[in-house]
């Protein structure tokens, strides 16, 4: 969900994000026993808690083989605490609230943040002067974020920021003005950026960088385990990684650092041994707030005629993997991955995006494919970490293949 002032990539991300405004299933997190471990590992564990956060999902179907969409946590901002549900997104950086301040029917339709009621809030002036008051003259920016299918304008706030008991203190956009489109029907308050520095309206508005420069967690990575279905609990972690969420090994693969998204090397897309995708200079930006996988138009069209996925699931138990290789490693989908089932209704969720001249292809990659690879997320060495995600039915695949 990045604002299209930063990159073009965001417009389409924003829109594939709330195609599938899916039913309520929280995810829980299962509370452990201490009691035997040593000290040391009792450490570990109480900090993994302070800093993880169960995500809950919407599915409207309920039915097998239909997959739950927008993952979302909640947050807590300011003293005493004023809980949101966000989305937490990969593609963005900023942290966007509703204000008190806006009586649109997005804004009321959801939690709103009232900056006054907190003792720590403090109103800031200008974005480039993340720590400067407003003055008595009431000078303050207007940032206004522009998404795929609406925008958000709004007035910085600085305040505590709170992901469990996790703590940073980070600047926000407090939105005084929200389309109705696509907010006023989102199951969430607003949105928790998780993309790069660049992708801030500047670093103090980036809370993974507040949360590294105010040294509450451990080390500057985060990681994404989402659940398959409603009753599979999914996770957001910050300063870590659960070896329990992955099966067989872990690879890492580098980031691109040019875009400010989590972004890499993308060599291949195939279906039965057919290389689909040239040998142009492609990536793939993995990103937690979309809930489809979008690619180049002539590699999608040739994708989906590849597949031809009947819809009425009738040629479903024959369908082909589809395989990615990212940074050397390969990476397959199933069509237990890559199809949506409702029914002898069986829907691909799979869309187009240009190419920006100057630019190699870029593929997006989604909750089909997050759902499938549990995701590391690390600023500290420019890194992703993907491994296997450790759902029920992925018990027999061992290891990610290298080429």
């Amino acid at each position: 969900m990045c604002p299209s002032t930063k990159t073009e990539v965001g417009a389409l991300r924003h829109a594939l994000a709330f195609l599938c405004l899916l039913p309520l299933a929280a995810g829980l997190l299962r509370a452990r026993s201490g009691a035997s471990l040593e000290v040391s590992q009792r450490a570990v564990l109480s900090r993994h808690r302070r800093a993880s956060l169960p995500l809950h999902s919407k599915d409207r179907h309920h039915k097998p083989g239909h997959h739950p969409s927008e993952y979302f946590g909640i947050v807590s901002i300011g003293s005493p605490a004023q809980d949101f549900h966000v989305l937490f997104d990969t593609g963005s950086g900023n942290l966007l609230l509703p204000s008190a301040a806006c009586d649109g029917l997005a804004c009321s339709k959801h939690r709103r943040l009232n900056a006054s009621h907190s003792s720590t809030s403090l109103s800031i002036a200008f974005a480039n002067k993340p720590d400067t008051p407003v003055g008595d003259d009431g000078d303050q920016d207007v940032v206004n974020l522009v998404y795929g299918t609406g925008e958000a304008t709004g007035v910085i706030v600085q305040d505590k920021v709170c992901v469990g008991s996790t703590c940073a203190r980070a600047d926000l956009v407090a939105a005084i003005e929200e389309s109705d489109a696509p907010f006023a029907e989102a199951p969430f308050d607003g949105i928790f950026g998780l993309g790069l520095t660049s992708l801030s309206e500047g670093p103090a508005f980036n809370v993974l960088d507040c949360m590294i420069r105010d040294k509450v967690v451990k080390s500057g990575m985060f990681s994404v385990f989402l659940g398959a279905t409603d009753v599979e609990e999914s996770e957001i972690l910050f300063g870590s990684y659960r070896s329990e969420h992955m099966v067989g090994s872990l690879v890492w693969v580098p980031v691109m650092r040019s875009s400010g998204f989590w972004e890499v090397p993308l060599d291949a897309v195939s279906v039965r041994g057919h290389n689909l995708s040239g040998n142009g200079n492609a990536s793939a930006v993995l990103d937690t707030g979309t809930s489809l996988l979008a690619g180049p138009p002539d590699v999608v069209n040739s994708l989906l005629d590849h597949l031809n996925v009947a819809s009425n699931c009738s040629n479903f138990a024959s369908l082909p993997d589809v395989s990615f290789v990212v940074a050397g490693h390969l990476l397959s989908l199933s069509p237990h991955d890559y199809v949506d089932r409702d029914g002898d209704d069986c829907t691909v969720p799979l869309m187009t995006q240009d190419v920006k001249p100057g630019e190699g292809p870029v593929w997006i990659f989604g909750d089909p494919f997050l759902r499938k690879y549990y995701t590391i997320y690390d600023r500290d060495k420019m890194q992703v970490g993907l491994a296997i995600a450790a759902h029920p039915t992925a018990k027999t695949e061992k290891h990610l293949r290298g080429q």
